[in-house]
């Protein structure tokens, strides 16, 4: 433990794999955003922290299961003409859940009040959670797979994943209270999951999408709504020069 301490290799590795932990989790902290604006305000911190916790404990776990992890990269049957993996199969079904709650999630914004009202009256604290739970296998499973692929000593992994969480959990309050307050930005990230959750099935049957084009996208979207927002507010003060 000391010579990891006192490796300038082992603190590169580190920082490397907690910056590429933070933009993996990116996804994730939109989806638990998503999920606990439908509780009540005073719930959505704790779910928020839990979902997040739940996330570092399963990630911490599929590191200490790496022989199980690499195990599942092995062909179970073939359809198609493609061999399918139980690492293949999570990720599919992983992606079909992505792409049904993103999908159901817009039409309740669609639907405009009524729709937001019968969406909260489904949720409960303990099915957002259980939702957080999958779909945090899904995240964990790829980001675990990036992380035993860029570095080779387990300690390093752990660390990482616990400071990107932290650095997550410092985060994520600030940006589920931007995504809840901003409809627009809201619609934006739903679409981000549903072009996600094409992504988690394209690599399923073995098909690659490069997730820098992916976030390459959100991030222009992200911009340009931005300065949309800002032009909006521009023109409100304009009409009314007291809330300038």
């Amino acid at each position: 433990m000391i010579e990891l301490l006192t490796s300038p290799e082992a603190w590169i590795a580190f920082g490397m794999l907690t910056a590429l932990e933070l933009v993996l989790g990116i996804d994730n902290v939109i989806f638990i955003a998503i999920l606990v604006d439908k509780l009540p305000p005073e719930r959505r911190d704790v779910a928020r922290r839990l979902g997040l916790f739940l996330a570092m404990f399963m990630r911490v776990g599929l590191l200490f299961l790496l022989s199980w992890l690499i195990g599942l990269t092995a062909p179970l049957f073939t359809a198609l003409g493609q061999e399918i993996s139980g690492r293949d199969l999570i990720l599919i079904a992983g992606g079909v859940f992505l792409l049904w709650k993103s999908t159901m999630e817009i039409h309740h914004l669609m639907e405009g009040d009524a729709g937001h009202a019968s969406s909260k009256v489904k949720a409960t604290f303990m099915t957002v959670i259980l939702q957080v739970i999958v779909i945090d296998l899904v995240f964990s499973l790829d980001s675990i797979i990036t992380a035993v692929g860029m570095v080779n000593e387990l300690p390093v992994m752990v660390a990482a994943v616990i400071a990107s969480v932290a650095l997550m959990m410092a985060f994520a309050g600030a940006i589920g209270r931007f995504v809840s307050g901003h409809p627009t930005i809201k619609m934006l990230a739903l679409s981000f999951l549903v072009v996600v959750g094409v992504a988690l099935i394209a690599e399923g049957f073995d098909t690659a999408v490069p997730k820098g084009y992916i976030y390459f996208a959100m991030a222009f979207s992200v911009a340009v709504e931005m300065l949309n927002l800002r032009v909006r507010r521009r023109a409100a003060r304009s009409r009314d020069p007291q809330r300038g």
